[in-house]
């Protein structure tokens, strides 16, 4: 599976991004699909992620402010970030997870996801 991510930019706080993530493979669908961001001098942290069957998780952070759509007809999944704020400056990068959601808080931990795309850098601005 090869993930290629998208849609990275300059930003003013308040204001909105999204994000893209194309996957190849013909079992997009049964995938867990993750977003995750490092800044600069910062681990790297989980954000968001989708189950094939839609169930949704996010990260306190960004909870009420980003959702993790996906288009399994496009082999896509969108993280849209709204009502931005200058912590969320980062290089964001997609995930899969080919098995099946886990117990626990699973999909907050990078060892769960077995495939990672290119990071995309995401500034925002004050």
């Amino acid at each position: 599976v090869q993930l290629q991510a998208s849609g990275g930019g300059l930003v003013q706080a308040g204001g909105s991004l999204r994000l893209s993530c194309a996957a190849s493979g013909r079992t997009f669908t049964t995938y867990v699909m993750g977003w995750f961001r490092q800044a600069p001098g910062k681990e790297q942290k989980f954000v968001a992620a989708i189950s094939g069957v839609g169930d949704t998780y996010y990260a306190d952070s960004v909870k009420g402010r980003f959702t993790i759509p996906r288009d399994n007809a496009k082999n896509t999944v969108y993280l849209q970030m709204n009502e931005m704020k200058p912590e969320d400056t980062a290089v964001y990068y997609c995930t899969a997870r080919s098995r099946p959601p886990g117990g626990g808080s699973w999909y907050s931990f990078r060892y769960t996801y077995d495939y990672w795309g290119q990071g995309t850098q995401v500034t925002v601005s004050s």
